[in-house]
């Protein structure tokens, strides 16, 4: 399995403290995550993954709508999965990125997630795109196909230019659940939409189906993992 949490892009990163102007963006972050973490889509544990960080959010900040490559966001920086206390200096700002050189523009006092370039490649599928969630949830990866979401190709890395054209490739036809698996990332599971609510409901309800399935089938429904 390849390693959790490897940049596999050009950072161009700018260190120094965040503007207490992103508190507001960062509050959606921070509260998300901390959801995420309680419900193992995000974090860190010595038994999954060799120890590594898992999973990653971001949310759109201004100027909107921003350009193609420039609709900036907050992120959840690198590896920072096993933090029990984070505030905006745990998040980085990315301001630029250019998907087909692999490279990100960021600031902030932490590297951004080495999912960066996935975040923009889908704030690039439209401006009404506000925020995203890189959730590791191995029962919705397992049920990708009886649940019908689209799917990644196998041999795409994840965080890599590969993988953000991958996803703009399948916008144009499947991407209007708001849901979709990355088929080469082991149990990773990407949510975005127009909000904070509207994201993390659609990857809520796509867990919820996977339970639903899970019943139908069996007659009975058992705690997972």
């Amino acid at each position: 399995m390849e390693r959790e949490g490897i940049i596999k892009f050009e950072a161009r990163h700018v260190e120094g403290p965040l503007p207490a102007s992103l508190k507001a963006a960062a509050a959606d972050v921070l509260a998300w995550r901390e959801i995420f973490t309680r419900l193992g889509l995000v974090g860190q544990a010595a038994y999954r993954y060799e120890g590594a960080g898992f999973g990653n959010i971001s949310a759109r900040v201004g100027p909107f709508p921003g350009g193609l490559g420039a609709r900036a966001f907050l992120i959840t920086g690198t590896q920072t999965g096993g933090r029990h206390c984070m505030d905006l200096g745990g998040l980085s700002l990315v301001r630029r990125y250019e998907l087909a050189r692999g490279v990100v523009h960021s600031e902030g006092e932490i590297t951004p997630s080495s999912e960066s370039m996935t975040h923009g490649a889908l704030y690039d599928l439209g401006p009404h795109i506000r925020f995203v969630v890189h959730a590791h949830c191995p029962e919705i990866w397992r049920a990708a196909r009886t649940l019908r979401l689209p799917i990644t190709a196998p041999q795409i890395a994840y965080g890599t230019p590969q993988m953000a054209l991958e996803i703009q490739r399948m916008a144009r036809t499947r991407l209007n659940q708001g849901v979709l698996v990355m088929g080469g990332h082991q149990d990773g599971v990407l949510a975005f939409g127009r909000s904070a609510e509207e994201t993390s409901s659609a990857l809520l309800t796509t867990l919820a189906a996977v339970y639903a399935t899970s019943y139908q089938q069996s007659g009975h429904l058992c705690r997972m993992g």
